[in-house]
């Protein structure tokens, strides 16, 4: 049996690398896609992962990938991962080019994928076995927060998104799924929202008792996408147990009362 094949945006790190390692240990052909080139040269050499330099909120990009992907085999399954938050200031006093940039990464950046890629994943969808498209949100997505203005925004946009797709599809053989995860330590995602300072980033994390980590994320997805063809897990939430919403985080150790 030929192994399917994943795209999975966002792979040079984090939930994303995590994934593309994840698929290669279940044997699946892995197209991994970020703008980074070293970071995915050295996935390549760690995994065997295909992969393909871009930046998934460049439309020339997208059709490029698009391309590639078209002239070298069938697309089974897309995980949209690419994504991002920037800044934590309130709704009066973010800068809304940040919120331009969460809205671009986070939403449009997964409608252009989507757009490009289905008609690939029709194809081999009608092959047999069907196809699927998992996006990473958040919990932010569902829960808003104060300071998350901008993210919130973005992440309810993209939740929305997925459900508007299922319903669009509904009669194909094309699973939509949502994975939203809660917080998750890597070690890229509060620098980028801090602007590089460090220890504001490590701040989110500290003392909390075993935030979630990238191949924990990467475990759900894939499990999702591996499940028996008739099982659709439209939306998984995952947080940490010391995480009770995007607001309420228990800091020390959890001990029963």
């Amino acid at each position: 049996m030929t192994p399917r094949r994943v795209v999975v945006t966002g792979a040079s790190s984090g939930i994303g690398a995590a994934t593309a390692r994840l698929f290669r240990e279940r044997g699946w052909h892995v197209v991994g896609v970020a703008r980074r080139a070293d970071r995915l040269e050295a996935l390549a050499a760690e995994t065997g992962a295909d992969v393909f330099v871009a930046d998934v909120t460049d439309q020339a990009d997208v059709n490029a990938l698009r391309d590639h992907l078209a002239a070298t085999g069938p697309v089974h399954a897309l995980v949209n991962n690419a994504g991002g938050a920037f800044g934590l200031d309130s709704v009066e006093n973010s800068d809304a080019d940040d919120w331009i940039r969460m809205f671009d990464v986070n939403v449009v950046a997964v409608k252009r994928v989507t757009s490009a890629l289905l008609p690939l994943l029709r194809l081999a969808a009608a092959d047999g076995g069907g196809a699927d498209i998992l996006t990473v949100t958040s919990i932010a997505g569902h829960v808003a927060y104060e300071g998350g203005g901008g993210y919130n925004a973005a992440k309810f946009a993209a939740h929305s998104l997925m459900e508007v797709l299922r319903l669009e599809l509904a009669g194909e053989p094309i699973r939509v799924l949502e994975v939203a995860p809660g917080m998750v330590k890597t070690e890229e995602f509060s620098l980028v929202r801090f602007g590089g300072d460090r220890e504001r980033a490590d701040a989110v994390y500290s003392d909390v008792a075993n935030p979630l980590v990238a191949e924990d994320i990467a475990e759900a997805i894939v499990h999702a996408v591996e499940l028996p063809f008739y099982v659709n897990l439209d939306l998984v939430t995952i947080k940490p147990v010391a995480q009770a919403a995007p607001h309420k985080v228990i800091r020390g150790e959890l001990k029963p009362r």
